[in-house]
């Protein structure tokens, strides 16, 4: 038997080669993502660990936000508890540390660094060792800064240039005095990192005095263990504590594991949904393999092989088709985690040197995987082939599904859809996050369900185009007889296509009712006409709302900042404003009271006023982050939505109690409204900042449609593997097809029909199967849009859902392409076949 199983795989070759295919793709995408994920996370690793050679105790501060009253304070160190730290016992040299934003534009003007990863320090002394100097000297003053090699290459800046740049607002332009060495995470990520000297550190990132970290160096023959004692019998518990370079290292290196394990899942779910189509096509090759070779199983029966023996021939078939398949994905998946890596520096994200990582669990994950999926596709057809009586197999009794095997399949494939179109509604009447697992299980459950219905719902459907398909005669008419003569097989191949455009219009519809809603937000909720915030999303500084309010044309004008308090043993955030503007600046529906913002007297939302039991005219008692307690009274309440909520009160009531006061942005009304002379002077009056973005309604909501546009962007291509694997599937059935269908295709050739005539008919037959998938993927993908909406609708107030019309036609057309394409060359080999010998094979 095992001999037999090799025969017939070599035997039809080029039938399972589009198997070897489908499976190929998904093993190299599995695999592929295994080695590029860990391959950037090991090289990142190495490079974190290169970073605390320099540290091998650091001392940090305390939070006080669980202690009392007091929220959000965080101890100082200072520098008596640096000069301890360096005199104790085993420590050869403490450094004081610095650090906070810092943008860098390059020479054009443009943040360097993408905002997150751009950040700024001290630099210790004349030679600091942790930044070893390539050119120039250490900075000295306000006026000269160090900047990293990395940067400087980037931007084209050298000793001597003068650099724009800022910390929280105000532009600051110092001289580049040093450029040095790094092994910095984030200058390995493509982020900047800028030096001053320490006393202009601290004044900057508001630390006079004061540092964030302190990092101690340990004698030669002294552990790190015994470095931390002995620091720890000088550093006070309460407000310091201290921890091994080797800690922070090993904490480092788990938070990029487990911030790479987030893009590895992600880009595995894509791997997993492409095999999983995959699987559709080799069971349906398979299936038609063994029917085609029914008569010779079943002399295999006559001669004594069991009904095991059958089963286990078609399974050594699929064992050694998912081997090659296996090892083929191997490797190109390895060429393709390469291929990423080498994308991501052409796209401009800098990634630390490293080996290219093939790990022995990649390797054996990519087999697994490969002869798993084969094999378990296979299995069905291989029972269901044994359990055929030899005498039946002979005379083709078989041929056709009984009526009672029908009639399970539909009542399996209804129960599923119902159970799941049941839980998935049951889903959207939950809130948030508590609905996800459910409408996930309901999703699942009914796309099951609509694949073992779809051989029923495929007469019906395909039955619909046959006014189209008499357009094109007696071709048309065939395409059709023969796209219904077998339901399952149809069924088998439509569902590859079908899940892949599930998933894209779903992901589509939620995205467009997602920016549409948030377009309304802003133009509902907001009155100011301009929105000032940091590119990076950090706070900005007071001075910030200071140079706009004396900007011509400022009609009103008010700061959003967010502080910590207590309130009821609760922890609270505040939003201050400037009371005697956000009236005009806002529109948010009042509920209770008035919309009255000043002294003691503040505005709260809803949901926060539900929660503590407030309505207008209430009174509370908050504990400020500095500790002072005050009385305050709730003067309305309002609607929240995703932009504005929480408890508003005065700046001038809340500044006095803020350690480092700061705006997380300020709006803007101006008299004219908006218009490009107006945020053209607004941008000059804060100097052309590159790390303040101005924007009015129109460029916030496009910043948020370029953000949706980039993540379906991304879905395309992932999802473009499922379509890939798809087409693989429509051109096996038809090749398979039109083998099996040999005999008939001589006969038609015999009576008239011309070979143009054939390849229309095997396109239109392509075309049908193709568009009918088309269709159920996206009615799915719009029932599953509009199930996710209605799950976001709870705790968004504008949501509304946009069916975008456009882009689903252009989804049907390619399906329309894909079947087009995929007929291609069945077409021409139906067309090809010899008449004579076609009539005469069986």
């Amino acid at each position: 038997m095992f001999r037999t199983a090799l025969r017939n795989v070599f035997a039809h070759k080029a039938r399972l080669l589009m198997t070897v295919l489908a499976v190929l793709l998904g093993v190299a995408f599995v695999s592929g993502t295994l080695v590029f994920t860990n391959t950037i996370s090991d090289a990142y690793q190495k490079s974190s660990a290169k970073g605390f050679d320099q540290v091998d105790v650091a001392i940090r501060p305390e939070s006080a936000a669980d202690t009392g009253d007091t929220v959000g304070k965080r101890h100082k160190l200072t520098r008596p508890l640096l000069d301890k730290a360096a005199g104790v016992p085993g420590a050869a040299s403490a450094i004081g540390v610095v650090n906070g934003f810092t943008a860098i534009a390059d020479k054009d003007g443009k943040l360097i660094g993408g905002g997150f990863q751009s950040q700024g320090g001290n630099y210790w002394g004349d030679k600091d060792p942790r930044y070893p100097l390539t050119a120039g000297h250490a900075p000295h003053g306000a006026d000269e800064i160090a900047i990293d090699t990395e940067t400087a290459r980037r931007a084209g800046y050298k000793v001597g240039d003068t650099v724009r740049m800022s910390v929280d607002g105000p532009v600051l332009e110092p001289v580049v005095t040093g450029i040095f060495r790094t092994d910095d995470g984030n200058v390995a990520a493509g982020g900047s990192l800028a030096l001053f000297d320490t006393a202009t550190a601290q004044r900057l990132f508001h630390s006079v005095g004061a540092y964030d970290e302190i990092d101690v160096k340990a004698a030669p023959g002294t552990s790190q263990s015994a470095l931390r004692e002995a620091l720890d019998a000088v550093v006070p518990e309460d407000t310091a504590s201290t921890v091994t370079g080797q800690k922070l290292a090993d904490d480092q290196a788990e938070q990029i594991s487990a911030a790479m394990s987030g893009m590895k899942t992600g880009l595995l779910v894509f791997a997993g949904i492409a095999l999983f189509v995959g699987t559709f096509i080799i069971a349906n090759t398979f299936t038609m393999l063994v029917a085609q070779r029914t008569k010779e199983l079943a002399l295999l029966r006559a001669v004594g092989a069991s009904r095991r023996q059958v089963t286990r021939s078609v399974l050594i078939e699929a064992f050694v088709v998912g081997a090659v398949a296996a090892v083929g994905g191997l490797a190109a998946g390895i060429g393709i985690g390469a291929a990423m890596r080498s994308l991501m520096g052409t796209l401009g994200a800098t990634v630390p040197d490293g080996p290219l990582v093939v790990s022995p669990g990649t390797v054996g994950t990519a087999l697994l995987v490969g002869v798993l999926v084969t094999m378990l596709a296979a299995w069905l057809p291989g029972r269901r082939a044994a359990k055929i009586p030899p005498v039946a197999a002979m005379s083709s009794v078989h041929a056709k599904a009984t009526t009672k095997s029908l009639v399970l399949r539909n009542t399996i494939g209804a129960l599923f859809a119902a159970v799941g179109v049941a839980v998935v509604l049951y889903a959207t009447t939950m809130d948030g996050s508590d609905g996800q697992a459910p409408m996930g299980l309901g999703a699942v459950l009914l796309i099951l369900g609509v694949f073992v219905l779809t051989p029923l719902l495929s007469r019906p459907l395909i039955a619909a185009a046959a006014p189209v398909l008499r357009v094109f005669g007696i071709s048309g008419k065939l395409a059709r007889q023969n796209s219904v003569r077998n339901p399952r097989r149809t069924a088998a191949t439509a569902s590859a296509l079908m899940i892949g455009l599930t998933l894209i219009t779903g992901m589509t519809v939620m995205a467009g009712s997602l920016q549409k809603s948030i377009d309304k937000m802003a133009t509902s909720a907001i009155r100011a006409d301009y929105l000032v915030s940091m590119a990076n999303g950090n706070s900005l500084s007071p001075d910030v709302e200071k140079k706009l309010a004396a900007v011509d044309g400022v009609t009103g004008i008010s700061g959003l900042r967010n502080a910590p308090s207590r309130i009821d043993r609760q922890t609270e955030f505040l939003t201050g404003v400037n009371g005697a503007a956000i009236g005009e600046l806002t529109d948010l529906p009042v509920t209770d009271g008035s919309f009255e913002v000043g002294g003691t007297r503040v505005v709260v939302d809803s949901d926060t006023a539900k929660s503590h039991g407030w309505k207008a005219g209430s009174g509370f008692r908050v504990s400020y982050e500095d500790g002072a307690k005050q009385n305050l009274t709730v003067a309305g309440v309002y609607e929240a939505n995703e932009m504005m909520r929480g408890i508003m009160l005065d700046n001038a009531t809340l500044a006095p109690h803020q350690r480092d006061a700061s705006d997380m942005q300020v709006m803007v009304k101006t008299a004219g409204g908006a218009s490009d002379t107006t945020k053209d002077r607004l941008e000059k009056a804060l100097g052309d900042n590159p790390a303040v973005k101005v924007q009015d309604k129109q460029d916030f909501s496009d910043s948020i449609a370029q953000m949706f546009t980039l993540m379906l962007n991304m879905l395309y291509g992932l999802l473009a593997m499922a379509v890939i694997v798809a087409v693989l599937g429509v051109i096996n059935t038809l090749a398979m097809s039109v083998f099996e269908r040999s005999q008939e295709i001589g006969m038609l050739r015999a009576i008239g029909l011309d070979r143009k005539g054939i390849k229309r008919m095997v396109r239109l037959e392509s075309l049908v199967i193709s568009l009918f998938g088309g269709v159920l993927g996206i009615g799915l993908g719009v029932f599953f849009g509009w199930a996710a909406g209605e799950l976001l609708g709870s705790r968004m107030s504008t949501y509304e859902l946009v069916l975008p019309w456009g882009r689903m036609a252009v989804f049907l057309l390619l399906a329309a392409t894909v079947g087009v394409l995929a007929a291609l060359w069945p077409a021409r080999r139906a067309a090809r076949l010899n008449m004579l010998t076609a009539i005469k094979s069986e």
